[in-house]
């Protein structure tokens, strides 16, 4: 399965829309802003106003369909405004130009993405000259023109492969992605796949990428070295649960359950650092890692008052999020009939792991790459 044909987010605005249940990431965004506002003071701090075109050039590598996008690039685009002030990189006429590229795979909702931001002023400045573009495409692509591009931003997308794992083809049995029960060459097929891809995204856009221009990067990975481990895995664990219990009532064919594998790779800190320096194009200049709990879209509310803790609003909040970037690989291999049924009871599974390890979380990790003076 090649992942530009259904590697997209559940469109629209409805209840399992990807813009009504991407809260999560909306806190993966903030909690990494540290790393990105230092990036950008460190840019502009080792700029030269002769090295300073007038118009900035910036990409969302996966941007998606709901309103984070807007969100991150308004703050970007203020903090850069504010730096060229600061620098006197753009004269007496107040701001430089901006281009900003929006970029996903062709299936995206670009309609749902721009329908958001119609009308709307990009950041504070009300003036902005900011030229926003759909670019369609995968970052395992090549996107720009050599040397064109300022500063590259990715939130919670590059953990996804171009494809699944070559080699896997039934060897996976009932696991829908690296488990305990895998056998070796499943880890193996995994590791070489993010490799390959990982390498690939940073030579195309060291390619693009001025010297001394930026990438602020934030992924899915685990805290141990051992792929095996079971908790950064858990909530496809209890998916696979889900679907093996409905191929015991004959509701999912088993060699469907068999042949189908998550194109996702959770690497620890040493294979990015690893694949960093062998591919050679960027310097790794800040790494940072933080817990994301599973049920972060309900922050506002303290869990760590037990009487508050609802296990069927947090399993459902769980499931919702996994169902805005599952369910269109899921309906595409199983069938769109079975999805409802499906995340029903995965709800009921994640509810009740959730009030056994209140606290599951992804291991989040945020890296700040420099492109390499030639």
């Amino acid at each position: 399965m090649v992942m530009k044909n259904v590697g997209h987010m559940n469109a629209g605005d409805d209840e399992t829309s990807y813009a009504n249940n991407s809260a999560l990431q909306k806190g993966v965004i903030l909690e990494a802003m540290p790393v990105l506002d230092e990036t950008l003071r460190d840019m502009f701090a080792a700029a030269e106003s002769c090295c300073f075109q007038k118009c900035w050039k910036m990409v969302d590598l996966g941007c998606s369909s709901g309103p984070n996008s807007l969100f991150v690039i308004s703050h970007i685009l203020d903090t850069v405004e504010q730096l060229c002030r600061n620098k006197n990189f753009i004269g007496s006429d107040n701001s430089p130009e901006f281009e900003v590229f929006l970029n996903d795979l062709p299936d995206n909702d670009f309609n749902n993405l721009f329908k958001l931001m119609s009308g709307q002023v990009i950041g504070k400045n009300k003036k902005r000259r900011c030229f926003l573009y759909g670019l369609p495409g995968s970052f395992y692509d090549r996107l720009f023109p050599s040397n064109t591009l300022h500063f590259a931003y990715s939130s919670y997308s590059i953990h996804w492969l171009s494809q699944i794992p070559e080699g896997l083809d039934r060897n996976n049995r009932e696991n829908i992605y690296m488990a305990r029960t895998s056998p070796p060459e499943v880890f193996e097929a995994y590791a070489k796949q993010y490799q390959k891809d990982f390498s690939t995204f940073l030579r195309l856009r060291g390619e693009e990428m001025i010297a001394g221009g930026r990438m602020v990067l934030t992924f899915v990975g685990r805290s141990v070295k051992d792929p095996s481990c079971k908790h950064h895995s858990a909530h496809y664990t209890l998916l696979s649960q889900s679907l093996l219990d409905m191929v015991a009532e004959g509701l999912v064919k088993m060699d469907d359950l068999y042949s189908f594998n998550v194109p996702i790779y959770m690497p620890c800190e040493e294979e990015v650092k690893t694949v960093i320096q062998k591919e050679g194009s960027f310097n790794l200049d800040k790494l940072h890692v933080f817990p994301v709990r599973w049920d972060a879209q309900d922050n506002i509310i303290n869990y760590e008052n037990d009487l508050v803790f609802d296990k069927h609003r947090s399993g459902k909040l769980v499931a919702n999020c996994v169902r805005a970037f599952m369910e269109p690989m899921l309906a595409a291999h199983f069938g769109s009939s079975i999805v409802d049924e499906l995340f029903g009871r995965y709800e009921e599974k994640m509810g009740e792991h959730l009030s056994e390890q209140k606290y599951s979380s992804y291991y989040t990790i945020v890296i700040s790459l420099s492109r390499k003076r030639k």
